[in-house]
C-alpha cells in the first residue's frame, strides 16, 4: 500500500513544487499590471525632448524597473494589511493573499527585499532620484496603515503618487518638466481615483463597511460632482499647457494644441466604461485591453512624437 505521508517531490527546474507555487504567487502579488502606471516616469524624458537620446532613454528605463520594483514591495504590503477585509471583497479576495496561495512569510520577504534593492538601486542612480523613491514609498505606505482611513484625503494622497513618478522621471535624466504638466498629471490621476471610489461604491453596495469603512463617507452623489470638477480642471489645465507661451518657445511651435482632442476622447471613452460598462475598478486593467483607449493612446504618442521631433 502507497503511503500517504510521503513528501511531494515534484520540482520544476530544480525548485520544489510548493517553492515554485509560492514564487508564482508573490510574482502575482506584485501586480505587473499595474506597472503601467509607472509609464509615468517617461513623461520627462519625452517632454524634454531627449527620447532619441539613447543615454537618457536608458536611464530613464532603469528608473522605471525601480519604480515598479518598489511600487510592487507598496502593493505586496497593502495587501497583508487588508488581508482581512479583502477576504470580503468579491474581486479581492482572489488574490494570493487572501486566497492563501501566498503565505504572509513569503509576502513580508518580498515586500523587504523588493523595497531594499529599490531604493538602494534608487540611491546608486542618482541620489535626488532615491530621495524621490523613499518619498513616494513612505507616502503610501502611510496611504496603506493610515491615509485611507480619511475622506477625499484618500484619494488626494493616490493622486499625489502619481506626481511624484512624473517628477521622479524629471529628476533621474537631470531636466525640467513644465508645471503644467505636472498640475495636469495631479488632477488626470485624481480622476482615476474617483472613478475608481465610484465603482466601489456601485460593485460592493450594502457591504462595502465590510470591505473599507472610508466607503460610507462617499456617495455616488458626491463622487459625481468630484468628478465633474477634476474632469474640467484636467481638460482645461491641458489646454492651457499647449497653448502656454512657456510650452510654444520651449517647443518651438504651437502644434501641441492639436492634441487636445486625444485627451477629450480618452477621458470621455473613460467615462463611459464607468457609467455605462460599470468598470473603473482597475484603470491598468482598462488601459491594457479596451482597444479605443489603446488606439488613443498610440495615436497620441505619435502625434506628440512628430510635434516635438520632427
Amino acid at each position: 500500500m502507497a503511503n500517504s505521508h510521503i513528501p511531494d517531490t515534484s520540482s520544476v527546474g530544480g525548485l520544489s513544487l510548493a517553492g515554485f507555487r509560492q514564487l508564482s504567487a508573490l510574482f502575482e502579488a506584485m501586480r505587473p499590471k499595474q506597472w503601467s502606471k509607472n509609464l509615468l516616469l517617461f513623461a520627462g524624458l519625452i517632454f524634454s525632448e531627449n527620447f532619441l537620446i539613447a543615454s537618457k532613454t536608458l536611464t530613464s528605463v532603469a528608473g522605471f524597473a525601480i519604480f515598479c520594483l518598489l511600487s510592487s514591495s507598496v502593493y505586496i504590503l497593502n495587501d497583508i494589511i487588508d488581508i482581512e477585509k479583502d477576504k470580503n471583497h468579491p474581486l479581492k479576495r482572489n488574490r494570493p493573499l487572501p486566497s492563501g496561495r501566498l503565505t504572509l512569510v513569503s509576502a513580508y520577504s518580498g515586500v523587504v527585499l523588493f523595497s531594499t534593492v529599490a531604493i538602494a538601486s534608487a540611491l546608486k542612480l542618482n541620489l535626488a532620484f532615491g530621495l524621490l523613491a523613499i518619498l513616494y514609498f513612505t507616502s503610501i505606505t502611510l496611504y496603506s496603515l493610515f491615509l485611507k482611513n480619511y475622506v477625499i484625503i484618500d484619494v488626494i494622497v493616490i493622486a499625489l503618487g502619481f506626481v511624484l513618478r512624473a517628477v521622479a522621471g524629471t529628476v533621474v535624466i537631470q531636466v525640467e518638466l513644465s508645471n503644467w504638466l505636472l498640475i495636469c498629471t495631479f488632477f488626470m490621476a485624481l480622476f482615476l481615483a474617483l472613478c475608481k471610489r465610484r465603482h466601489e461604491l456601485v460593485l460592493l453596495g450594502d457591504g462595502r463597511s465590510k470591505h473599507r469603512k472610508i466607503l460610507n463617507e462617499y456617495s455616488t452623489l458626491l463622487l459625481d460632482q468630484m468628478l465633474a470638477v477634476v474632469t474640467a480642471a484636467t481638460i482645461i489645465t491641458y489646454a492651457l499647457y499647449t497653448m502656454a507661451p512657456d510650452t510654444i518657445a520651449n517647443f518651438g511651435t504651437n502644434k501641441l494644441v492639436l492634441t487636445i482632442p486625444f485627451v477629450l476622447f480618452g477621458i470621455f471613452r473613460y467615462f463611459y466604461l464607468v457609467y455605462e460598462k460599470d468598470k473603473g475598478g482597475s484603470p491598468e486593467n482598462i488601459l491594457l485591453s479596451d482597444r479605443p483607449i489603446l488606439l488613443n493612446i498610440l495615436l497620441y504618442g505619435i502625434a506628440v512624437f512628430l510635434i516635438l521631433y520632427t
